[in-house]
């Protein structure tokens, strides 16, 4: 078992400061929208909407704007037009970054991004500009406190269903699959009575570059940024702090 990025490992903790605000609510709102539109308004056939409600509930999102939201996606009642895109550019020293990105208003959003990397020491870039440094995978997260079984086991079964790779953190594993692999892992851990924190296709660097004093102050201020602004669902980066800069 591996371990993992500590930007990895920050942005975990990050998220459940996040839950105390208010854009929060906004962000699982659009992910719940894109979900439904992208594969229907049942939860029980469409696990990225499962996950997306899942995660609302946790940060106390009414039942009623979830409901909302999911109606307005399936085209029960009118609302308004979001649209999923990728941007993707550099921040201090080179360092590579992607957004997902949900909008309603394209020009607006890009725009908005521009300025928060140029005002940092970054720079939007073009499309596939960076992406060549990033690889597809799945990404399953299991909480160790309450596990019925070992990590061990878990990493056996989590493997022969055809994962890549279970790295161990500080209160978690992380079962990593190929894209094609994820639906068959997913399902046989939940088969086995294996609760899933989270379960998402994501991005991760195939290399990591490690960074220290003003440059890494630098980099988790234009993280901080991007991560605020209401119209970003996810960061990637190929960042990763030094011992020195990870207190």
């Amino acid at each position: 078992m591996a371990g993992h990025s500590k930007w990895h490992n920050i942005q975990r903790r990050k998220g459940k400061q996040d839950a105390i605000r208010g854009q929060l609510f906004t962000k699982l709102c659009r992910d719940i929208y894109q979900a439904a539109k992208e594969a229907g308004g049942n939860p029980d056939t469409n696990f990225r909407l499962k996950v997306a409600i899942e995660r609302a509930r946790s940060a106390n999102v009414p039942v009623d704007t979830i409901t909302r939201t999911i109606a307005k996606a399936t085209g029960s009642v009118e609302g308004v037009q979001y649209e999923e895109l990728t941007y993707e550019g550099y921040g201090p020293g080179g360092i590579a970054v992607m957004l997902d990105i949900v909008t309603d208003n394209r020009n607006r959003t890009a725009a908005e991004i521009r300025h928060i990397f140029s005002k940092r020491g970054g720079s939007l870039g073009e499309a596939g500009c960076v992406s060549w440094m990033f690889r597809r995978i799945g990404s399953l997260v299991v909480v160790k406190e309450g596990l019925a079984i070992s990590g061990d086991d878990l990493m056996m079964l989590a493997l022969e269903a055809g994962a890549d790779d279970v790295r161990e953190e500080a209160d978690v594993y992380e079962i990593v699959t190929a894209p094609e692999a994820f639906t068959a892992v997913r399902d046989a851990l939940e088969q086995a009575g294996v609760k899933l924190e989270d379960a998402e296709l994501t991005y991760e660097p195939n290399a990591t570059v490690q960074v220290a004093g003003e440059q890494a102050d630098a980099i988790l201020s234009l993280m901080e940024a991007l991560e605020q602004h209401d119209d970003v669902q996810n960061v990637y980066t190929n960042f990763e702090l030094a011992d020195s800069a990870a207190g």
